[in-house]
């Protein structure tokens, strides 16, 4: 039996860099994400047809003015337990603003009630901002018919320009793995930095600190027949007052016993577009994602759009491929 990957589209954006309003703040997130699963559930470690899986992600937005770039790994062990660790660094145009951060994950495999699974996870690391703020640029700085001065007071205060903090999150997933069943539900929560890391940017009393981040996601795994699977899937993400909701699908179209097909799409509601196509080779995923922004009035206009190229490598230890595995992975 070829290993399987699942993969799904969705379209996330990152919406402010230093909120005047930190309730508002938005994490960077990929649009691939099922690339980075640990960024979205933790409880995702390791839900590959398989013992061992990395990956990278690159992602360019705003026409270049933010980069974020993934890597992650993950192994899957014998002892109801996967371990995972995951590196995300964005910066936005010219270094002005730097985002990085770096978890280690374990998740726990071993509850199940017959085929029906349900895994629960923990992850710690460490989240890294700073600032170059004589790179930066205000409004204040701007004259009508002269441009921008960066000689001119912007006005704003800062209290520091780097913050380093000790973050925490934990996550909870359920899924079907009935075999023979055509159907598979799977979903789960998670959040995100549940230490509160403090916001030092704007205030020195310590009472800016980043919101929780809630994710719920769902979807189900529809076997048409050996040839064709199709997901849909549904995604509500909550940090302080802003939200995103996603829906969408994909379609797996198996073309060979080692290689697949798939594209499929999500809609952001009220924002964005993202289309995806990608194949599977002998355990190499290679994935293509171009977000359109549905506020664009103008249509040539790409200064809101984004694209990311991602690349993940799935197998198993000693190259001991199984012939059946009746897992039904739920991850996207």
């Amino acid at each position: 039996m070829k290993t399987r990957i699942p993969v799904i589209v969705a379209a996330w954006l990152f919406t402010a860099l230093v909120p005047r309003v930190v309730k508002a703040q938005i994490d960077p997130h990929f649009s691939q994400y099922f690339i980075q699963p640990m960024t979205l559930n933790p409880a995702l470690t390791g839900a590959v047809d398989g013992t061992y899986r990395a990956s990278a992600i690159w992602r360019s937005q705003y026409g270049n003015t933010l980069t974020t770039m993934g890597v992650a790994g993950e192994v899957v062990t014998d002892k109801n337990i996967n371990f995972g660790v995951n590196l995300l660094h964005q910066y936005s145009a010219g270094k002005a603003y730097k985002f990085t951060n770096g978890y280690i994950t374990a998740a726990y495999t071993g509850v199940q009630f017959g085929d029906h699974h349900i895994v629960m996870a923990l992850q710690a690391g460490v989240l890294d901002r700073r600032f170059n703020i004589n790179a930066l640029q205000f409004g204040d700085q701007w004259t009508a018919g002269v441009g921008y001065n960066p000689a001119a007071n912007s006005g704003e205060i800062f209290y520091t320009s780097a913050a380093t903090a000790f973050d925490a999150g934990a996550g909870l997933v359920y899924y079907d793995g009935s075999p023979n069943k055509r159907v598979h539900f799977f979903g789960g929560y998670s959040a995100f930095h549940l230490t509160r890391p403090q916001d030092p940017y704007l205030s020195n009393d310590g009472k800016q600190r980043l919101p929780i981040r809630h994710s719920i996601h769902a979807g189900a795994r529809i076997n048409v027949n050996e040839m064709f699977d199709i997901v849909p899937n549904a995604l509500y993400m909550r940090q302080g007052n802003a939200q995103e909701k996603m829906l969408g699908a994909y379609i797996q179209l198996s073309a060979s016993p080692t290689t697949d097909i798939m594209f499929g799409a999500n809609v952001r509601l009220n924002d964005a577009f993202s289309p995806f196509a990608g194949f599977y080779h002998k355990g190499l995923t290679v994935g293509l994602s171009y977000d359109v922004s549905s506020l664009d009035k103008n249509v040539n206009s790409t200064g809101r759009n984004s694209m990311e190229v991602s690349l993940s490598f799935t197998g198993w230890r000693g190259n001991d491929v199984p012939e059946t595995k009746p897992f039904y992975c739920p991850r996207f």
